[in-house]
Protein backbone atom coordinates (compact mmCIF):
# COMPACT_ATOMS: atom_id res chain seq x y z
CA UNK A 1 0.00 0.00 0.00
CA UNK A 2 0.97 3.49 -1.25
CA UNK A 3 2.42 5.43 2.28
CA UNK A 4 0.18 7.74 2.31
CA UNK A 5 -2.80 5.78 1.95
CA UNK A 6 -1.82 3.85 4.53
CA UNK A 7 -1.20 6.76 7.07
CA UNK A 8 -4.99 8.04 5.89
CA UNK A 9 -5.93 4.11 6.20
CA UNK A 10 -4.89 3.79 9.93
CA UNK A 11 -6.25 7.32 10.79
CA UNK A 12 -9.70 5.88 9.89
CA UNK A 13 -9.08 2.58 11.30
CA UNK A 14 -8.51 4.40 14.78
CA UNK A 15 -11.43 7.37 14.42
CA UNK A 16 -13.41 4.26 13.94
CA UNK A 17 -12.53 1.96 17.03
CA UNK A 18 -13.17 5.22 18.76
CA UNK A 19 -16.61 5.70 17.19
CA UNK A 20 -17.82 2.21 18.12
CA UNK A 21 -15.68 2.62 21.56
CA UNK A 22 -18.16 5.51 21.86
CA UNK A 23 -21.53 4.25 20.47
CA UNK A 24 -20.49 0.74 22.83
CA UNK A 25 -20.65 3.26 25.97
CA UNK A 26 -24.00 3.98 25.46
CA UNK A 27 -25.05 -0.01 26.38
CA UNK A 28 -28.97 -0.58 25.77
CA UNK A 29 -29.26 3.51 25.11
CA UNK A 30 -27.47 3.16 21.69
CA UNK A 31 -30.58 1.85 20.34
CA UNK A 32 -32.34 4.61 21.79
CA UNK A 33 -32.72 8.06 19.60
CA UNK A 34 -32.83 11.22 21.65
CA UNK A 35 -35.48 12.71 20.47
CA UNK A 36 -38.40 12.18 18.13
CA UNK A 37 -37.13 11.96 14.23
CA UNK A 38 -33.82 11.35 15.58
CA UNK A 39 -31.41 8.64 14.82
CA UNK A 40 -30.02 6.73 17.53
CA UNK A 41 -26.34 5.95 18.38
CA UNK A 42 -26.46 2.48 16.58
CA UNK A 43 -28.54 3.95 13.34
CA UNK A 44 -25.59 6.85 13.01
CA UNK A 45 -23.16 3.66 12.73
CA UNK A 46 -25.06 2.00 10.39
CA UNK A 47 -25.49 4.95 8.35
CA UNK A 48 -21.27 5.11 8.28
CA UNK A 49 -21.34 1.54 7.16
CA UNK A 50 -23.68 1.63 4.30
CA UNK A 51 -21.72 4.81 2.81
CA UNK A 52 -18.85 2.77 3.41
CA UNK A 53 -19.88 -0.45 1.86
CA UNK A 54 -21.35 1.61 -0.89
CA UNK A 55 -18.19 3.75 -2.00
CA UNK A 56 -15.89 0.60 -1.52
CA UNK A 57 -18.28 -1.10 -3.40
CA UNK A 58 -17.97 1.75 -6.45
CA UNK A 59 -14.00 2.13 -6.40
CA UNK A 60 -14.18 -1.68 -6.94
CA UNK A 61 -16.01 -1.36 -10.07
CA UNK A 62 -14.44 1.48 -11.38
CA UNK A 63 -11.18 -0.11 -10.83
CA UNK A 64 -11.97 -2.43 -13.37
CA UNK A 65 -12.03 -0.31 -16.36
CA UNK A 66 -9.57 1.57 -14.64
CA UNK A 67 -8.13 3.24 -18.33
CA UNK A 68 -11.13 5.38 -18.13
CA UNK A 69 -10.94 7.28 -14.96
CA UNK A 70 -9.84 10.54 -15.43
CA UNK A 71 -7.28 13.18 -13.65
CA UNK A 72 -8.73 15.30 -11.01
CA UNK A 73 -9.03 18.52 -11.27
CA UNK A 74 -7.68 21.68 -9.43
CA UNK A 75 -11.74 22.54 -9.33
CA UNK A 76 -12.33 19.51 -7.36
CA UNK A 77 -9.37 19.32 -4.83
CA UNK A 78 -10.75 23.26 -4.09
CA UNK A 79 -14.63 21.17 -3.67
CA UNK A 80 -12.56 18.29 -1.65
CA UNK A 81 -11.09 20.84 0.55
CA UNK A 82 -14.19 22.94 1.19
CA UNK A 83 -16.50 19.87 2.02
CA UNK A 84 -13.48 18.83 4.68
CA UNK A 85 -13.55 21.71 6.54
CA UNK A 86 -17.26 22.11 6.68
CA UNK A 87 -17.50 18.11 7.28
CA UNK A 88 -14.86 19.54 10.42
CA UNK A 89 -16.92 22.11 11.70
CA UNK A 90 -18.88 21.50 15.10
CA UNK A 91 -23.00 22.10 14.50
CA UNK A 92 -22.43 22.19 11.23
CA UNK A 93 -25.43 19.56 9.64
CA UNK A 94 -25.62 18.52 6.09
CA UNK A 95 -29.12 17.05 4.60
CA UNK A 96 -28.21 13.71 3.26
CA UNK A 97 -27.54 13.67 -0.51
CA UNK A 98 -31.00 12.00 -1.76
CA UNK A 99 -30.57 8.13 -1.91
CA UNK A 100 -28.27 8.25 1.36
CA UNK A 101 -30.70 9.10 3.47
CA UNK A 102 -33.60 6.58 2.46
CA UNK A 103 -30.93 3.86 2.64
CA UNK A 104 -30.59 4.61 6.24
CA UNK A 105 -33.90 5.30 7.77
CA UNK A 106 -35.83 2.52 5.41
CA UNK A 107 -33.39 -0.71 6.16
CA UNK A 108 -33.86 -2.18 9.89
CA UNK A 109 -30.67 -1.77 11.89
CA UNK A 110 -28.96 -4.27 13.59
CA UNK A 111 -27.19 -4.56 16.89
CA UNK A 112 -23.99 -3.23 17.56
CA UNK A 113 -22.14 -6.54 17.52
CA UNK A 114 -23.65 -7.47 14.20
CA UNK A 115 -22.44 -3.97 12.98
CA UNK A 116 -19.09 -4.02 13.91
CA UNK A 117 -18.32 -7.28 12.67
CA UNK A 118 -19.78 -6.07 9.19
CA UNK A 119 -17.43 -3.12 9.70
CA UNK A 120 -14.53 -4.75 10.08
CA UNK A 121 -15.51 -6.78 6.87
CA UNK A 122 -16.01 -3.54 4.59
CA UNK A 123 -12.91 -2.51 6.51
CA UNK A 124 -10.59 -5.71 5.39
CA UNK A 125 -12.13 -4.73 1.33
CA UNK A 126 -10.91 -1.52 1.72
CA UNK A 127 -7.79 -2.62 2.62
CA UNK A 128 -7.34 -5.03 0.39
CA UNK A 129 -8.60 -2.62 -2.49
CA UNK A 130 -5.32 0.37 -1.07
CA UNK A 131 -2.81 -2.80 -0.92
CA UNK A 132 -3.79 -3.59 -4.70
CA UNK A 133 -4.30 0.15 -5.84
CA UNK A 134 -2.15 0.50 -9.11
CA UNK A 135 0.40 3.70 -8.48
CA UNK A 136 -0.67 5.20 -11.87
CA UNK A 137 -4.21 5.80 -10.82
CA UNK A 138 -3.83 7.70 -7.77
CA UNK A 139 -4.55 11.14 -9.52
CA UNK A 140 -6.90 9.83 -10.94
CA UNK A 141 -10.56 10.61 -10.30
CA UNK A 142 -12.11 7.28 -9.02
CA UNK A 143 -15.39 8.18 -7.10
CA UNK A 144 -18.24 10.56 -7.67
CA UNK A 145 -18.89 12.48 -4.59
CA UNK A 146 -22.35 14.44 -4.61
CA UNK A 147 -20.55 17.54 -3.24
CA UNK A 148 -16.88 17.50 -4.15
CA UNK A 149 -17.20 15.83 -7.79
CA UNK A 150 -14.95 13.41 -9.07
CA UNK A 151 -12.07 12.31 -6.61
CA UNK A 152 -9.30 10.57 -5.82
CA UNK A 153 -8.31 7.83 -3.57
CA UNK A 154 -6.28 9.74 -1.43
CA UNK A 155 -9.59 11.97 -1.12
CA UNK A 156 -12.03 9.06 -0.87
CA UNK A 157 -10.28 8.41 2.49
CA UNK A 158 -10.24 11.48 3.69
CA UNK A 159 -13.65 11.88 2.93
CA UNK A 160 -14.12 8.77 4.87
CA UNK A 161 -12.57 9.79 7.81
CA UNK A 162 -14.04 13.59 7.92
CA UNK A 163 -17.28 11.73 7.76
CA UNK A 164 -16.76 9.96 11.01
CA UNK A 165 -15.74 12.23 12.38
CA UNK A 166 -18.76 14.40 11.43
CA UNK A 167 -21.16 11.57 13.01
CA UNK A 168 -18.47 11.49 16.04
CA UNK A 169 -19.12 14.43 16.95
CA UNK A 170 -22.88 13.58 16.51
CA UNK A 171 -22.51 10.30 18.76
CA UNK A 172 -21.10 12.49 21.08
CA UNK A 173 -24.56 14.72 21.06
CA UNK A 174 -26.70 11.77 21.14
CA UNK A 175 -24.87 10.85 24.45
CA UNK A 176 -25.44 13.94 26.28
CA UNK A 177 -28.95 14.24 25.35
CA UNK A 178 -29.17 10.23 26.94
CA UNK A 179 -27.72 11.46 29.50
CA UNK A 180 -29.50 14.74 30.37
CA UNK A 181 -32.65 13.01 29.91
CA UNK A 182 -31.59 10.31 32.25
CA UNK A 183 -30.80 12.77 34.54
CA UNK A 184 -34.55 14.56 34.31
CA UNK A 185 -37.08 12.76 36.39
CA UNK A 186 -40.08 11.59 34.92
CA UNK A 187 -37.92 11.11 31.40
Amino acid sequence: MNHRLNLKFEQLELATQHLLASVAALGPDATRPPGPGQWAATQVVHHLLLIENNITGYVQKKLLAAELLPKAGPLTRARALCVRVLLRLPGVKFRAPRGVAELTTGAPVPGLPALQTEWAATRRRIEQVLNEYPGHLLNRAIYPHPRSGRITIYQVLEFLLDHLLHHQQQVNRIAKALATKQLVPGS
